[in-house]
């Protein structure tokens, strides 16, 4: 994978496709999961959209690499690093019970039910993984940004307000 692309590094690029794809993934799975309409209307768009965030997160984390050998190694940075390296099991999780999910209700939509008791149990972990998912989105970023922002002059008197 190359460094850069036109002369920016990939990281920062693959990073803010990441921090949309992986939300809005767990969104729609949410929505699949509590919402016999959305569920209908949706098909397997909630699982394509958690397999992208699933491609997503190893893309990012072999950018941050490449990145890293180019930044001053910091603590934060080192946190930031440890904790992406959490994501992808949560990714892993949203994307299968967003297919298995996908799986039972196109099973009862043939006449097939497996029963009530496993689909509420599919879209309590459906849910779990989502919500999971989203949390560590939301910690990795704000370590990625505090150790991007770091050694900046930025600081509360001259922080913009707003």
């Amino acid at each position: 994978m190359p460094n850069d692309y036109f002369g920016l590094p990939l990281h920062p690029l693959v990073v803010h496709a990441t921090v949309v794809m992986i939300p809005l993934a767990a969104l729609t799975v949410i929505l699949a999961a509590l919402s016999p309409k959305f569920r209908a209307w949706a098909g397997p768009l909630p699982a394509g959209i958690a397999l992208i965030g699933l491609i997503l997160v190893p893309l990012s984390t072999s950018t941050g690499e490449t990145l890293d050998k180019h930044v001053k190694n910091s603590a934060l940075l080192e946190k930031h690093t440890d904790m992406a390296e959490g994501l992808l099991p949560w990714m892993l999780a949203l994307l299968v019970f967003a297919v298995i999910g996908y799986a039972l209700h196109y099973r009862s939509n043939r006449g097939q039910s497996a029963g009530r008791g496993l689909t509420v149990a599919v879209a309590v972990l459906a849910v779990i993984a989502a919500l999971g998912t989203t949390v560590q989105v939301g910690r990795i970023g704000h370590s990625g940004a505090k150790s991007a922002w770091q050694d900046t002059n930025m600081n509360s008197s001259t922080r913009p307000t707003g």
